[in-house]
C-alpha cells in the first residue's frame, strides 16, 4: 500500500511561488507514474503534471512553462514548483501515484490534499 501525503500548500499573492511536497511511504512499483492533480470548488479534478519512472514529464497546457514536477527518489519525495501562480490555480492540490500507463492516465493511490489559494 502506498500512502502519500502532501504538505507545502498556503495563500500567496498573484504572482508569487509556492513549492509542495509530496511523502511518498514507497513508489507503486519499479515502474510508476506519480504526479499532481487539483480540484476547485465546482470543477472537475484536472491533471496537472505527471512525471514517470523513466523521468519523462507531462504538463497540462495551463501551468507549463509555470510549473516544475520534479522527485527525489533518496528520499522518496514528489515536488511541485509552482511560479507565476494565477487566481485561477487556487484549487486543492492532491498527489498521486500509479502504474507505469501511458500518460500516466492511472493513479490508484492519492494523497488528502494541500490548498493552495492565490489572490489577485
Amino acid at each position: 500500500q502506498v500512502q502519500l501525503v502532501e504538505s507545502g500548500g498556503g495563500s500567496v499573492q498573484a504572482g508569487g511561488s509556492l513549492r509542495l511536497s509530496c511523502a511518498a511511504s514507497t513508489y507503486p512499483d519499479s515502474k510508476y507514474c506519480m504526479g499532481w492533480f487539483r480540484q476547485a470548488p465546482g470543477k472537475e479534478r484536472e491533471a496537472v503534471a505527471v512525471i514517470d519512472s523513466n523521468g519523462i514529464k507531462n504538463y497540462a497546457d495551463s501551468v507549463r512553462g509555470r510549473f516544475t514536477i520534479s522527485q527525489d527518489n533518496a528520499k522518496n519525495i514528489l515536488y511541485l514548483e509552482m511560479s507565476s501562480l494565477k487566481p485561477d490555480d487556487t484549487a486543492m492540490y492532491y498527489c498521486a501515484a500509479g502504474p507505469f500507463v501511458r500518460l500516466c492516465s492511472q493513479m490508484h493511490y492519492w494523497g488528502q490534499g494541500t490548498q493552495v489559494t492565490v489572490s489577485s
